[in-house]
């Protein structure tokens, strides 16, 4: 098991990484953060991707699917964000929040290294 502040290192050391977030849904507060520069600000990502996790759990619930969420993309012209909500145990309302240069980055080893991570945090 791996504490908040050793997963958000390894986030960061994901080519590519900008910042990295435990974000708590409910509240949509950002429990730790690293990395972010004045053009990202991770507490406004975390805030703003509480609404994200939120409308697409609403959409699910609506759609009547039992599916779990294993991770939201948003891809932009020069960075991905991934969402990742946590689902072992201890980690339920929580989703951990990458954003990565997409010049940089390799999304599939990107979203695989999160995965891992995930699995490892305990919070």
């Amino acid at each position: 098991m791996a504490s908040m502040d050793v997963s958000l290192k390894e986030m960061m050391a994901i080519d590519g990484a900008l910042g990295a977030v435990v974000v708590d849904y409910g509240s949509g507060m950002a429990l730790g953060a690293l990395g972010g520069s004045k053009d990202l600000d991770l507490q406004v990502a975390a805030a703003g991707n509480t609404e994200v996790v939120k409308a697409k759990l609403r959409t699910m619930e609506s759609l009547g699917l039992k599916d779990t969420i294993e991770d939201i993309l948003i891809s932009l012209t020069g960075q991905y964000h991934i969402i990742r909500p946590m689902t072992g145990r201890g980690g339920k309302g929580l989703f951990l929040y990458l954003a990565l240069d997409r010049g940089r980055a390799n999304l599939a080893m990107a979203r695989h290294q999160m995965r891992a991570i995930e699995e490892k945090l305990e919070v």
